[in-house]
């Protein structure tokens, strides 16, 4: 493992200049190739048209899409390392003594290995839960939002999703399904009794993740290390690729369960409980384009299949891969369905709402869900379990210290309305 042995507070000022002014770069060179695309495009969909298979022009749009496609994804790393350096400079600090107390002994305790009391001042720092502790110390609150917070930034379904902070290992939900009635009276005429809405319960469990970064005692005898930030740099890649399957791919058996493991239905016979798709129109592989079809009606449909009402926070979420494909398509009236970001701190948009990339999102193959469309902040929840739990190990690997650290997350769907998925099938 290789470890940058910087802080981010130090450095947190001149790497949002470097990497501002980065984005700008990258920007002007995507919405330049972005037009190049569109033009070479056109004149391959012109030999389409006329029966005309032209390679030279195929391969042309194909090398100028996977531009585009390096060009966003560089563009939305570096917004990704804005987001991170803002994070590493910022953090606020708690005045209460007993807090202060524990973060002073526990940065002797990583940096040294001496526990000075850490268990008893857990306690008076309120920091313990109602679990037996499973070896290790909890890390002080800075810390801890700390990693939360680089997780949010590399993490696209928990940047996208509701996020909440728990005590225990379940997080318990009661939903509203209707079924109120109400009636119009005079002002002295009777009000019999209306029915009583139905409610459903929703129950997310909490399942374990952990990371073992490690470092030299040389470094961490280093007093200018930031613990809190190196700590949040080495764990947040590990967490958030486990966090990033389990959200799109998860079983909920000791994980979170995921968006994709749902009881799946067609969108018009949608029911509470499960999740509407639309379908591709072709058995393995998007709708061909015809005088009368485009593959990008598919997409059209998701959008309006999708409520009114929750298409104003929605996004879309789909591989690399899938995303150059749909970069191709037009509309009815002949325009891009797929538009660059307006301004470097933005995403690409398709249908005017904006795309993010999750490569745990499947690829097109039969009965596959490579598209999801929905609003992630109202229909998917996190639930992190508080204490982040870090077990200090000087004698596993030496030279090196490791710091086996583990965390607590569950996810699930809790509003079935607010997410959509296009399923590659006939119907």
């Amino acid at each position: 493992m290789q470890h940058v042995l910087l802080n981010p507070r130090a450095r947190g000022i001149t790497a949002v200049r470097s990497e501002s002014a980065n984005t700008a770069a990258i920007l002007n060179e995507l919405k330049t190739t972005f037009e190049q695309f569109k033009a070479a495009r056109e004149e391959e969909l012109a030999g389409i048209n006329a029966k005309f298979n032209d390679v030279v022009t195929t391969e042309k749009v194909d090398r100028i899409n996977a531009d585009i496609a390096l060009l966003n994804k560089a563009l939305n790393e570096a917004n990704q390392a804005i987001a991170a350096a803002v994070i590493g400079a910022a953090g606020g600090i708690n005045h209460d003594p007993d807090v202060l107390e524990h973060a002073t002994a526990f940065n002797k305790w990583f940096r040294k290995g001496v526990d000075n009391g850490l268990a008893d001042l857990e306690v008076k720092a309120k920091l313990t839960t109602q679990s037996d502790p499973d070896g290790g110390y909890l890390v002080p609150e800075e810390t801890e939002t700390t990693i939360d917070r680089i997780l949010g930034t590399v993490s696209v379904l928990r940047s996208l999703s509701r996020v909440i902070s728990i005590s225990t290992d379940t997080y318990k939900k009661l939903v509203s399904m209707g079924g109120a009635s109400s009636g119009w009276v005079g002002e002295e005429d009777d009000r019999p009794n209306t029915d009583t809405p139905t409610l459903r319960e929703i129950v997310i469990n909490v399942g374990e993740i952990y990371a073992n970064p490690y470092a030299t005692q040389t470094m961490l005898d280093d007093g200018r290390i930031d613990i809190a930030a190196w700590l949040g740099d080495e764990v947040s890649i590990e967490f958030a690729e486990q966090e990033g399957a389990a959200f799109i791919s998860g079983n909920g058996v000791k994980k979170p369960r995921g968006i994709l493991t749902y009881e799946n239905v067609a969108n018009a016979n949608y029911a509470w409980g499960k999740i509407g798709y639309i379908a591709t129109g072709q058995a393995a592989a998007f709708a061909a384009a015809s005088a009368t079809v485009s593959p990008a009606d598919c997409m059209i449909d998701l959008y309006y299949a999708l409520k009114s009402g929750y298409r104003n926070g929605a996004s879309w979420l789909m591989s690399d891969a899938v995303m150059g494909t749909v970069r191709k398509w037009k509309d009815a009236d002949g325009a891009f369905i797929w538009s660059p970001p307006a301004a470097s701190a933005d995403v690409a948009t398709i249908l005017q709402k904006p795309v993010y990339t999750d490569d745990n999102m499947p690829g097109v193959a039969a009965n596959t869900f490579p598209v999801a469309f929905g609003n992630f902040n109202r229909g998917y929840l996190i639930a992190d379990r508080f204490g982040i739990r870090v077990l200090r190990d000087p004698y596993t690997k030496k030279p090196y210290v490791q710091f086996y650290t583990t965390k607590r997350v569950g996810g699930g769907v809790v509003n079935f309305e607010a997410i959509k998925l296009l399923k590659v099938a006939t119907a």
